[in-house]
């Protein structure tokens, strides 16, 4: 059974017809499982009924044209419970109901499973056989793994618009064509799809026109010659230590790269039109899933040597056009799974949004396109990013959705958002000079979250008042190796002298979780629990002490330095650093550097110091809420995986009632107090946090101007009223709700609620 469910899985995922991958599953099944019909019946979410989609054994030419409700025979049943049926005379059932004319009354025994994909039922599978019998638990099980697999595909298909039109029309032609995935940077974009593929990823190289069929086929054969010779010298390098038969592997992969149908197949493509690097990838993805659908075990084998010789050549034809990719005037980055060098490569002129199938509103890449005021949708599962190339795109940041292709209905409603965004824009502009203070007078300090030179500007025209957190790890990603300790006192007295005489908090380098240098790598099994933060600079002193020395340095003559320490979870790591500390100023000030102690403060983001909150800020000056990490550790859920990115809710009740305990804490102890993460950005969470005593609201830039306009138009009261009220909520939604209301009662909600409401 195992061995037909992979072949099945294979053999559907290589299918690119939407039909034709479902008539291949139930013709699969139906032979796995030796029954006389197999069945798809699929949900259509808009007539609100289950259609007879794809069949062998019963009536194909009923396909499409019948249907059941809800309430409605054995398959409504099975969709209503979302749980298997599993019947020996499903003519016995009070439920049994059967369609005229497509012949399953000839049939007793039933069995039908829901397919369901994140918590949606899209349809109910279901095999049949005229014997009356009761399936066997290894049959229903088969029959549950399978259908909990083919999930995904369904899914793709219906999010691609395969499902209800034309499955042989190409996305890049299906007009609005909707995806969904997660708002992580507010904000319209209208442009132009452009695929960033990783190095050497087969899966991800884009269908892409070949500008100049000669040079794609000439750049083609360069590689295949430059593999080829690879393959050479490698042989004979290690021809003394091998075998003949271990040596035999290199003849295979020689043999490969001098076989006329691969090649000939690849060439084919490219005078088709293709560019030759997506010509490569699919001719070797053919051939990769031909081999794993193979029976003989050695055979199977031979699958990762054709991706790998596939992989070698594309890295060859990638290495070959790097400084080559041109991009359009309005640029929408699309790639399976974003980096921060992906969107380095793009002008910063022509990128107006990002899209990625992986990550969520808080992962590192959005969180950079968040400073960088780039609207940006992450998480979007369903997407067929490889062929999106040259598509229009519409990216709707405030709901989350992407749209290939719009209409010119739906193209008119997004300009005039765009439009509508402007003016927004133009408004909050005016308060730039003006202070935060809520309508009784209390002042609220905004501040920012910088880390690369380019935000300083950008923070200082939207009237920050000084940095809440400046992200010393960024000058660490940036380089090929350690700064050394001038070039990060450089780097630390250009923010400073910025921003002076407001204060500059810098975190000491954090690294770890999803933040890694290609020169210190960190592997781990599960690196959020893991080494990183300030556990790794206490084991690397001679790294954390440069890092001091700099800071220090950079501060002479300024007085504007605060130094935050990260990930600390108990009382004994914060001794020793600070420890570490004060024995680098004191060497400092014996070297002669006039530079003051710098205020000391402790990142509270794990809950063991929500905890420790008042020991901890005993030993130092300030506290500062790391609102992100402290809602993953709280909540465990990880950040960055889309999949549970729904339960990742910062307005969940246990964050706010760890928040005001922080608050209380601080205020007990008589410390400066601040917030930095998405939370203090979210123009709502503002006003909750007002009412908790939170005086210092550290964020992107991009957000300062909405926070501001929403805190100058509450009083103190209102804050307190409604944290009050919502302390007394019991889920996160609520929370929202009662936010949101509050938002609209003030007339402030188009400015933040998504296009769908």
């Amino acid at each position: 059974m195992l061995n037909s469910l992979r072949r099945i899985v294979q053999e559907v995922n290589s299918v690119k017809n939407y039909a034709e991958a479902l008539k291949l599953i139930v013709d699969r099944v139906a032979e796995a499982m030796n029954t006389d019909v197999c069945t798809i019946y699929m949900w259509d979410e808009n007539a609100q009924r289950f259609f007879f989609t794809a069949t062998r054994g019963l009536n194909q030419d009923l396909c499409g044209k019948l249907s059941l409700a809800r309430d409605e025979g054995l398959v409504g049943l099975v969709g209503v419970r979302e749980e298997p049926l599993n019947l020996e005379r499903a003519d016995a059932h009070p439920r049994f109901h059967y369609m005229e004319g497509i012949g399953e009354e000839l049939y007793s025994a039933f069995l039908g499973v829901p397919i369901i994909h994140q918590r949606r039922v899209l349809g109910v599978l279901v095999v049949q056989q005229a014997a009356r019998r009761r399936f066997d638990e290894a049959e229903e099980a088969f029959l549950v793994t399978l259908s909990a697999q083919l999930a995904g595909v369904i899914a793709h298909a219906e999010a691609s618009g395969a499902l209800h039109d034309d499955p042989n029309v190409e996305l890049g032609q299906r007009p609005n064509a909707k995806f969904q995935g997660l708002g992580a940077v507010r904000g319209t974009a209208i442009g132009t799809a452009v695929v960033a593929s990783p190095q050497a990823n087969l899966e991800a190289v884009p269908s892409r026109p070949a500008g100049d069929i000669n040079s794609e086929i000439e750049r083609y054969n360069r590689a295949i010659d430059a593999v080829r010779m690879d393959i050479w010298k490698l042989r004979e390098k290690l021809s003394s230590q091998l075998r003949p038969e271990e040596r035999a592997l290199f003849d295979v992969y020689l043999g490969m790269l001098n076989d006329n149908a691969l090649g000939n197949e690849v060439l084919a493509r490219i005078r088709g039109g293709e560019w030759a690097q997506g010509a490569l990838a699919s001719v070797i993805l053919e051939h990769v899933r031909t081999f794993e659908l193979m029976e003989d075990a050695y055979l199977r084998e031979r699958a990762v040597d054709v991706k790998d010789l596939g992989r070698r050549v594309l890295s060859y034809m990638q290495n070959a056009n790097q400084g080559e990719q041109e991009y359009p005037a309005n640029t929408i980055l699309v790639g399976e799974e974003l980096t921060a060098s992906m969107l380095g490569e793009v002008p910063k002129d022509k990128l107006i949004g990002l899209v990625s199938v992986r990550g969520s509103g808080n992962s590192h890449v959005a969180i950079m396109a968040r400073a960088m005021g780039i609207p940006t949708v992450m998480g979007v599962m369903e997407l067929p990013f490889a062929r999106l190339e040259g598509c229009q795109l519409i990216l709707d940041g405030y709901a989350g959705t992407v749209y290939a292709n719009p209409g010119d209905e739906l193209l008119q409603y997004f300009c005039e958002m765009l439009e509508i965004e402007r003016q927004e824009i133009d408004a909050l502009a005016e308060l730039r000079d003006l202070p935060c203070e809520t309508l009784d007078g209390q002042r609220i300090e905004l501040v920012v979250n910088t880390g690369l030179n380019s935000d300083v500007s950008r923070s200082l025209d939207h009237g920050a008042e000084g940095v809440g957190l400046y992200r010393t790890e960024m000058p660490f990603m940036i380089r090929e190796r350690f700064p050394s300790e001038e070039e990060q006192r450089r780097i630390y007295r250009e923010h400073l002298k910025a921003f002076a005489p407001n204060p500059v908090t810098m975190r000491t380098l954090d690294i770890g979780g999803d933040k890694a240098l290609p020169y210190f790598p960190i592997e781990e099994e599960n690196p959020f629990l893991g080494w990183r933060g300030i556990r790794v600079t206490l084991d690397h002193p001679e790294i954390f002490l440069v890092q001091l020395r700099a800071m220090i340095r950079a501060n002479e003559g300024l007085g504007n330095l605060k130094i935050m320490l990260p990930m600390i979870s108990n009382v004994s790591e914060l001794d020793d650093s600070l420890e570490l500390i004060r024995r680098c100023y004191d060497e400092l000030i014996d070297e002669g550097i006039e530079s003051p102690m710098p205020k000391l403060g402790v990142m509270v983001e794990v809950p063991a110091a929500v905890y420790q909150a008042r020991q901890l800020a005993r030993r130092v000056d300030f506290l500062s809420v790391g609102s992100n990490d402290l809602t993953q550790y709280l909540l465990a859920v990880d950040r960055n995986n889309a999949r549970v990115a729904d339960l990742y809710h910062q307005y969940h009740p246990a964050v706010l009632q760890a928040l005001v305990k922080i608050a209380q804490d601080a205020r007990l102890e008589g410390k400066e107090l601040s917030i930095c993460g998405e939370l203090a950005g979210d123009p709502g969470a503002s006003i909750l946090l007002a009412g908790m005593g939170y005086r210092t609201l550290s964020m992107s830039a991009n957000n300062l101007p909405r926070v501001k306009s929403v805190l100058r138009q509450v009083s103190m009261a209102q804050a307190k009223d409604m944290l009050h009220r919502v302390l007394e909520m019991d889920s996160a939604r609520d929370v929202q709700r009662s936010v949101d209301g509050l938002l609209r009662e003030l007339g402030l909600s188009r400015m933040f609620q998504s296009s769908d409401d």
